[in-house]
């Protein structure tokens, strides 16, 4: 009834970590607002566009859907600000990654089954999930890590799940960023890649109100990002003409955009970068979300006995890496619980402040 790939995807979908995703921070903590996204629904955003892609591209759309879905398992709570905050903890234990979490996820730490650890994953889907990997570490993971040794390419369902995970959350984040009051239609004026498609739903809809707007010309810059990647990637592939998957990993990347377009995007990028994720309010979130990671990761290794029984087990316990994985583990509000159970609610209560008296956005 299903194929390899996806079984692959099912067992993802009912797995525990990608329930938690629901309550893990995209760009604003969990607590600031019911209609941002979350790990979970941007997750589901990129399986959308990286499944379009792949089937206009005549690629295996479940492969892709797996490796969508599954492609960030491994983030913390509280996004980029718990991973750093996590990896600095880690530094004297390997550090801290999320794509290499999220592996470890997929390989050890789910617990559904009754032949193996983890959910048995394929090769393919566990490569393209690993989408960075330093040399040394990419050794340790034997052949699923070899292609960042050797300088070769994933697969090009990877390739393509790569590439719209940025559509996703670039255009995304703006909608985000809109909706928070922290970014303005007029600011996005300057970048071309808004501009353009704005004034042409103006000329089409000229009476729209502001949030539809928004979300038509959101949905045009997806389509445009999305119809340039097939289009440039249909010629690539046409020209390097790969007839096996060796010639797809030994090959310059096949899945990208066009000159022009891989620009505008990169504009973008900066923009949200400098305007959004720098933002003065995101950066103080930011920075007691830290202070919650390197709180709960300091006091678990003083106390390793108030860690929950399943991640006490003696016969495997490397007390570090352990504690990593079940902060990591942690969604934002159990982090923000748990850190409350240990050191009280002061840093907790003051992250919850911070919005309040905030203001909301449309």
């Amino acid at each position: 009834m299903r194929g390899e790939f996806a079984r692959d995807r099912d067992r993802i979908i009912h797995s525990t970590a990608f329930r938690r995703l629901e309550y893990k921070t995209q760009v604003f903590v969990n607590h600031e607002g019911d209609l941002f996204r979350t790990r979970l629904t941007h997750s589901i955003e990129v399986a959308q566009i990286a499944r379009s892609v792949a089937r206009a591209l005549r690629l295996n759309d479940d492969l892709v859907e797996a490796i969508a879905l599954a492609h960030d398992l491994g983030h913390t709570p509280f996004g980029h600000a718990g991973q750093e905050a996590l990896n600095e903890c880690m530094r004297d234990h390997g550090g801290f990654e999320h794509n290499l979490q999220s592996l470890r996820i997929v390989d050890r730490l789910e617990e559904r089954y009754g032949a193996f650890d983890g959910l048995n994953l394929m090769f393919e889907t566990r490569e393209g999930i690993l989408k960075h990997c330093p040399k040394e570490q990419a050794k340790a993971l034997g052949d699923v890590g070899e292609r960042f040794g050797e300088g070769l390419r994933p697969s090009l369902e990877a390739q393509v799940c790569n590439l719209a995970d940025e559509i996703a959350y670039n255009n995304h984040d703006i909608d985000d960023g809109l909706r928070s009051g922290l970014l303005s239609i007029d600011e996005l004026g300057s970048i071309r890649l808004f501009a353009e498609q704005a004034e042409e739903v103006k000329r089409e809809f000229p009476i729209l109100g502001e949030r539809r707007l928004i979300h038509e010309t959101i949905r045009r810059m997806i389509g445009a990002l999305a119809t340039d990647l097939v289009a440039e990637s249909s010629r690539r592939i046409s020209t390097a003409g790969p007839a096996t998957l060796d010639d797809v990993r030994r090959a310059p990347s096949l899945i990208g955009f066009t000159p022009a377009m891989k620009e505008q995007n990169a504009t973008l990028k900066r923009f949200l970068l400098e305007n959004l994720y720098r933002h003065p309010r995101v950066a103080a979130m930011t920075e007691r979300a830290g202070q919650v990671i390197r709180e709960l990761f300091s006091g678990f290794m003083a106390e390793p006995d108030r860690l929950p029984a399943q991640y006490r087990n003696p016969a495997q316990f490397d007390k570090a890496r352990t504690i990593a994985d079940y902060v990591a583990g942690m969604t934002d509000r159990y982090a923000i619980r748990e850190h409350g159970r240990l050191f009280g609610s002061g840093v907790t209560a003051d992250m919850a402040a911070l919005w309040e008296h905030a203001g909301h956005g449309y």
